[in-house]
């Protein structure tokens, strides 16, 4: 059963982020904002739902939330300052975003950069533990893999409709057959060296 928040008399915002272990396209992070009350049955981790789940979930979300934003940060910032860095630029892209202010920050892991005059708790599976950061995980997921499905209509030969840009084996051998692309990551490692000598 997740938890409606961690203070009962704050404002809070739950945060999350899609896309850290991809190979091509941003990395996404969502703020969100419930209302004290709100609960829904099928909420949970954005990992453990079917595409479909999610979103429904989404449209539920966005219509029913005090308030949630969702922004990025792309590959050529990911580059410049790694991914970790760029996940953690993510999520206060979003924070800024809100048009309200919270009063604490429910931040998915155990890594976060303090926000200017916010507090914040950093926990552990928190998207399967707290309703607004499953929530922002869904909304993170969701946003990013409509990102990737449009990007799949420029590059359709990567598969990024259905792998949405993770490591799988029909990605590498796309990027072994037709290179990179400007929305892959260059700091990443696109073709280990025991897929390439499987090509050959």
């Amino acid at each position: 059963m997740l938890k409606s928040y961690l203070h009962k008399n704050l404002i809070e915002a739950g945060l999350d982020e899609a896309g850290r272990g991809c190979l091509a396209g941003p990395v996404f992070a969502a703020a969100v904002i419930l209302l004290p009350d709100f609960s829904h049955p099928e909420l949970d981790d954005s990992k453990k739902l079917t595409e479909n789940s999610r979103e429904k979930l989404r449209i539920i979300i966005e219509s029913e939330a005090l308030q949630f934003a969702v922004a990025s940060c792309n590959q050529t910032e990911i580059d410049s300052m790694n991914i970790l860095r760029a996940s953690l630029l993510a999520m206060h892209r979003a924070i800024s975003k809100l048009k309200i202010s919270p009063e604490h920050l429910l931040i998915d892991g155990n890594r976060f950069n303090p926000y200017p005059g916010i507090p914040h708790t950093t926990i552990i599976k928190g998207d399967a533990k707290y309703m607004s950061i499953a929530a922002a995980s869904i909304l993170a997921k969701t946003y990013r893999d409509g990102y990737m499905r449009d990007l799949h209509k420029e590059f359709p030969c990567y598969g990024w409709e259905s792998n949405k840009g993770y490591p799988t084996s029909k990605h590498r051998l796309a990027i072994s057959q037709f290179g990179v692309t400007k929305h892959h990551r260059k700091t990443f490692t696109l073709l280990p060296r025991q897929f390439s000598l499987k090509l050959d």
